[in-house]
């Protein structure tokens, strides 16, 4: 079973390209998702960040405030890196499973979509790293024009992460997407056949 790294930063067009794998009939397992499930109420991680940061890391259903831990750790490195300390095993532990449970189905490719798979030094856990990427200044539009996001925040989100340039000179296979939507599609539909190769190779 071919284990592939999907990644690329905040507006890159990533989850667009998962889509349409999964459209072609990959397994994509979302971090995301992952990730959310990892700090549901009742989780360790949940009772983690609130020792961490106090009471008010809930709402008032006692799930996670989403918007209150993204004011800390977006503007203190320090705190994300403690988040990224607290949620990352128990997302690994998620994704693990869901390894376990795809080969058991004999699935021959698995994508998983992690936007920070270099900063949390995942790479060596794939066989193929694919990192989408586009301009700075096409990301900061498309946060600004598809997100509704004050341009300074989008700024500060997109200098919170790993420059394209350090992921780009590590990704085993790099797509491209600083033009249309069916640009796009078609360079994804080259690099998903280039992984069937691969995975049958």
């Amino acid at each position: 079973m071919l284990k592939v790294g999907l990644t690329g930063n905040i507006a890159s067009g990533k989850s667009s390209v998962a889509r349409l794998w999964q459209q072609l009939g990959a397994t994509v397992i979302d971090a995301d998702l992952l990730a959310r499930q990892a700090v549901e109420p009742g989780t360790p991680a949940l009772e983690a960040i609130t020792q961490e940061w106090g009471s008010r890391m809930r709402d008032e259903q006692g799930a996670l405030d989403r918007a209150a831990l993204r004011e800390i750790v977006f503007r203190d490195p320090d705190a994300r890196e403690r988040l990224e300390q607290i949620v990352h095993p128990a997302v690994r532990a998620l994704r693990d499973a869901e390894y376990r449970d795809a080969e058991e189905r004999g699935e021959r490719i698995v994508v998983a979509d992690i936007p920070l798979l270099f900063e949390a030094g995942l790479v060596g856990e794939f066989d193929v790293v694919v990192l989408v990427d586009a301009p700075e200044a096409v990301r900061e539009e498309r946060l600004v024009r598809d997100r509704g996001l004050e341009r300074e925040e989008a700024r500060r989100m997109i200098a919170a992460q790993m420059p394209s340039e350090l992921k780009r000179a590590r990704a085993n296979l790099v797509i491209e997407n600083r033009g249309t939507r069916d640009e796009l599609e078609a360079r994804a539909r080259e690099a998903w056949q280039a992984l069937l190769e691969r995975a049958d190779g």
